[in-house]
């Protein structure tokens, strides 16, 4: 039977101590412009929507807000009259 939790039979998370793998760590300005570099080879490879597409989706997302403005307007306005009829003014 296998230990899970790692104690004694060498299976499971190992220890957390400090490792010689730790201290061979590039240095914090070294990290960060690895980290741009990343960051700009994975922006190439986005598909970037051509500028007909981008306004079709821009056009496609306001008037989803606004017609979501207008309901959430209506129910509004038919729930304080709702309430004004109930408790008065």
């Amino acid at each position: 039977m296998s230990n899970s939790a790692g104690t004694g039979t060498g299976l499971g998370t190992p220890g957390r101590g400090p490792s010689s793998a730790e201290s061979k760590r590039p240095g914090r300005l070294k990290r960060t412009i690895t980290f741009y570099r990343q960051v700009v080879a994975e922006l190439r490879k986005v598909i970037w929507p051509t500028r007909r597409e981008l306004l079709t989706y821009t056009s496609v997302v306001l008037v989803f807000v606004f017609f979501m403005v207008a309901v959430v307007s209506a129910y509004d306005f038919v729930f304080s009259q709702g309430v004004l009829r109930v408790f008065g003014n």
